[in-house]
């Protein structure tokens, strides 16, 4: 494939190698310094976008390739609040859109597990639940966009949770997501259900990088030449 990078920190840096590896062409490295070669006919030439910003560029950033023709795989969080609406763009332009707050498989194994497990707490009212992230210090958003999926995927199962909140709950209904930034840490996730009995928790902790930039290419490679609004689970086969 011909790809262009949108983002060029760490994560794409690191997505550029292994595309490279994988045999595939990075047309473009777009960052703060070059702004300018982020253009419709640049894009153009692409075969798909991978996109790794912050949340205040990234909707304008997927809006630019759905209106351009460009296939896009998003892995910028913290602008849940736009996702639909560039999914509605993704539909009516007859495009392609994939967003996913974290590309690993074993993350989304893990969130697989946060489902099932909150499905069977739903009826154990005797614990409560909290979760936890840590991260690298120049991680932007807090709480990740992981731990947010995380806690919405509990929130639809467990009828006594209504809202997540970071730090600390202003009643029985909040479901607490705390936050830590530390180096190094690419990113560790605990779920953890409480009682005066007993614990239950779930943990995911990555050892680096790699995964995740592995999995946003595997994403790339799969919305390649298919239309549509797709998820990580379509590209595992969930």
């Amino acid at each position: 494939m011909k790809i262009a990078l949108i983002g060029y920190g760490k994560m794409g840096q690191l997505i550029d190698r292994i595309a490279q590896e994988r045999g595939h062409e990075v047309l473009y490295r777009i960052h703060s310094d070059n702004r300018e070669e982020f253009n419709e006919a640049n894009l153009r030439r692409a075969d798909v976008a991978i996109e790794f910003t912050g949340p205040e560029s990234a909707f304008d950033n997927v809006r630019h390739c759905l209106e351009w023709g460009v296939p896009v795989v998003s892995g910028s969080t913290g602008w849940n609040e736009r996702l639909e609406e560039a999914r509605r763009i993704c539909t009516e332009r007859g495009g392609t859109f994939l967003h996913a707050s974290n590309f690993s498989i074993g993350v989304n194994l893990f969130f697989e597990v946060n489902k099932h497990l909150a499905r069977l707490m739903a009826a154990q009212p005797q614990y409560d639940v909290e979760l936890k992230e840590i991260h690298h210090t120049a991680k932007k958003d807090a709480p990740s966009g992981t731990a947010v999926t995380l806690a919405e995927q509990v929130l639809e199962a467990l009828g006594r949770k209504q809202q997540w909140v970071k730090e600390t709950a202003a009643g029985a209904q909040d479901l607490v997501i705390r936050s830590e930034r530390t180096d190094p840490a690419p990113g560790t996730h605990h779920v953890r259900y409480f009682s005066p009995i007993d614990d239950i928790e779930i943990i995911h902790t990555a050892h680096s990088r790699e995964g995740f930039a592995a999995g946003a290419l595997t994403a790339a490679e799969f919305v390649h030449n298919r239309k549509g609004v797709f998820t990580m689970k379509d590209v595992l086969g969930f």
